[in-house]
């Protein structure tokens, strides 16, 4: 399915970024407008979420945006071959049956919550909205690693680490406005699968990670700006085409086994 997409979007001269903004990253002309940058129509812009009122489908209730960080954000990042990144959210309506969240002490008390940096739009009719993974890509629209943030980033609502993994074979996405699914939802859903046992340890790992650093700082780490970004892989997606093709059966996962985690006294509910 990658290969379809790729060849699909080389034969129209296309690419992700451009199927995702509307705008030719090479060029700066917006794809429906025909602007350009000169006239603040055909530039990508910073922070935006793109495509416009983000990509949702009704009938799955998956969700993604993409965007990016402002150039000097951008500059001070380790990454800085990368353009921008999309964020795939699962919205509480197509989650597994029986999924609920988790329920921390700290979530209870009444506070001025940070902006949310990156939160989706609310589609549907239930407010829980669930982060599943960011997907990092470079200027020519490859993917270059995966990560997972931290809750004040997206205001997302939080599961287990677990449970987000069973939301992972969820995230089917077939927009009604373009039946069938565009190159770029079959891509990202491809993606997804592809790199199933990586995320699902960037997940664990980022459980792992918010463990500690709850109780090192004695603080609502899910809220704390000092944490951002809670587990990052990069990703070689050329690497693992060939792994598959040449028969290679569960490609090792390199984000760092799981391993027991001895729970803080008041992490009350998080997992069994």
């Amino acid at each position: 399915m990658v290969r379809q997409c790729r060849e699909a979007l080389a034969a129209r001269g296309s690419t992700i970024i451009r199927e995702a903004t509307g705008v030719d990253w090479a060029t700066g002309i917006h794809e429906a407008t025909g602007a350009g940058p000169a006239d603040n129509g055909g530039d990508i812009v910073d922070w935006h979420h793109y495509p416009e009122g983000e990509a949702y489908d009704p009938s799955t209730h998956a969700q993604y945006f993409y965007h990016r960080h402002p150039a000097p954000a951008r500059m001070r990042s380790a990454e800085p071959g990368e353009h921008g990144h999309f964020h795939l959210f699962l919205r509480g309506a197509g989650m597994p049956a029986g999924t609920t969240p988790l329920l921390l002490p700290e979530l209870a008390v009444a506070d001025a919550s940070r902006p949310r940096q990156s939160a989706p739009l609310k589609r549907g009719g239930r407010d829980e909205v669930c982060h599943l993974v960011a997907i990092a890509v470079d200027a020519q629209g490859e993917p270059t690693r995966l990560f997972t943030t931290n809750r004040w980033v997206t205001g997302e609502t939080w599961y287990r680490a677990d449970d987000v993994i069973g939301m992972l074979g969820h995230l089917r996405l077939r927009m009604a406005s373009e039946p069938p699914a565009a190159p770029l939802d079959r891509w990202i859903g491809a993606l997804v699968s592809l790199f199933q046992p990586e995320i699902a340890a960037l997940l664990r790992q980022r459980d792992e990670t918010i463990i500690e650093r709850r109780f090192r700082w004695r603080t609502n780490v899910l809220e704390d700006p000092r944490l951002e970004i809670t587990s990052s892989l990069d990703i070689d997606l050329d690497a693992r085409l060939a792994a598959v093709e040449a028969g290679a059966a569960d490609p090792a996962t390199t984000a760092g086994p799981p391993h027991p985690t001895r729970l803080p006294p008041m992490a009350e509910g998080w997992g069994a």
